[in-house]
């Protein structure tokens, strides 16, 4: 895999400076820099919650040094938050596509290694959970107090990568299960082919059998004529 692109100091140097008006920039270069954690690793649980860590940690830092007056952390953090569930909605759907594909192409998502990313996918919002409590553990109040709050919101409300994992892996289930009917009814339209051409060739071949059958008569009944 290659090395990781995010920047953390950039990120805590946003966080630290970050006005009332800088939400929605605060909460895309939360998206860019969870994006580049996660480009930099192989996309299992554990480095997708280490990557979310990281980020999380940086935006916490950033908040905690931030005295610009009106500013408040978890107004701040909850930037982050949303900036981190988009990252997280990108792999979500990096990974349908994926899974999509291999369905397609007739694979079987009860196969061990795609029914445990199928499950994967529905962990993938337990991550940012585990990541969030982590940075609050790690963080000095009132920042601690912030996270614990946006973390309660999150697990009552849930992500929208959540509900987009949740609604994935339905999705991919239905597409299997229309894969099989079509080729349950390729199958039978192919047997039903070969049944139809069967037929047609017994008849052939008992339609030659008679006509050999009747020739073989005829000629018998000739030689007796002659006598």
């Amino acid at each position: 895999m290659t090395r990781s692109l995010f920047d953390a100091d950039a990120l805590i140097s946003m966080f630290e400076s970050a006005t009332a008006k800088q939400g929605e920039e605060l909460r895309k270069a939360t998206s860019q820099a969870t994006m580049a954690a996660l480009q930099g690793r192989e996309l299992t649980l554990k480095n997708i919650r280490g990557a979310l860590k990281s980020v999380a940690d940086a935006a916490s830092a950033g908040a905690a040094k931030n005295v610009v007056a009106g500013i408040d952390a978890e107004d701040l953090l909850d930037k982050a938050v949303a900036g981190m569930d988009d990252a997280l909605l990108k792999a979500v759907e990096a990974n349908r596509t994926a899974l999509s594909t291999l369905v397609a192409q007739g694979a079987d998502l009860r196969e061990k290694h795609l029914s445990k990313a199928i499950a994967d996918l529905d962990k993938m919002e337990d991550q940012m959970f585990a990541a969030i409590k982590k940075a609050a553990e790690g963080a000095a109040s009132p920042v601690a107090g912030a996270w614990g709050q946006l973390l309660e919101k999150m697990q009552a409300g849930g992500t929208l990568s959540g509900a987009k994992a949740s609604a994935t892996g339905e999705q991919l289930a239905e597409q299997m299960h229309s894969a099989l009917r079509d080729t349950r009814a390729a199958s039978m339209r192919a047997a039903q082919a070969m049944a139809e051409s069967y037929t047609a060739m017994v008849s052939g071949v008992l339609l030659g059998m008679s006509e050999a059958l009747q020739a073989g008569g005829a000629a018998p009944a000739r030689k007796s004529a002659r006598k």
